[in-house]
């Protein structure tokens, strides 16, 4: 298996972008993602006049991907046109999380010059995710803030249920 370099994937992100259907918004952004075999795939965002339909360059790179019969992601590159560069969406993060590591790469560019690299763990560090037989994984609880000035109050007693008999 050959890796494709983080050049050649910015590269292509940075050429899908020119595709992107953004006549809402303007704001054009390309993705591209590596899989296990060393494929690259593309997805730019497309927008719809129903908001809620648009669908993200990252979501249509992974779903490229998976068309082609990819089962992991090894690489990610997004490109957008603002400064600093945009990241990718929540839904984004999640379908990314769903294919790739925690460690994975995801390179975070704009249309020239150097990508901020960070990883997919970075990006969503308590994704959800399922374990082996399709539970949903526990993630452990957080200790709660208690903002300053504010006392913790502790949690009421809920009153046992009561049996009533019907005659």
């Amino acid at each position: 298996m050959k890796t494709p370099s983080q050049k050649s994937l910015l590269a292509a992100a940075r050429a899908v972008r020119r595709n992107a259907h953004a006549p809402y918004s303007r704001f054009l952004v390309g993705a591209a993602v590596a899989d296990e075999r060393g494929r690259i795939h593309v997805g730019c965002n497309v927008e719809n006049a129903s908001y809620g339909l648009t669908v993200c360059a990252e979501r249509n790179a992974v779903a490229a991907a998976v068309a082609a019969g990819a089962r992991r992601i090894t690489l990610a590159a997004v490109v957008s046109g603002s400064r600093p560069p945009a990241s990718p969406c929540g839904a984004c993060r999640q379908v990314l999380a769903e294919l790739a590591q925690a460690a994975t790469p995801v390179l975070i560019a704009g249309p020239a010059g150097a990508a901020q690299a960070t990883t997919v763990g970075a990006l969503l560090p308590l994704s959800f995710t399922f374990d082996q037989t399709g539970n949903p994984e526990r993630v452990p609880d957080l200790p709660r803030r208690t903002p300053p000035g504010k006392a913790q109050r502790r949690p009421r007693a809920t009153p046992a249920p009561t049996s009533r008999r019907r005659r």
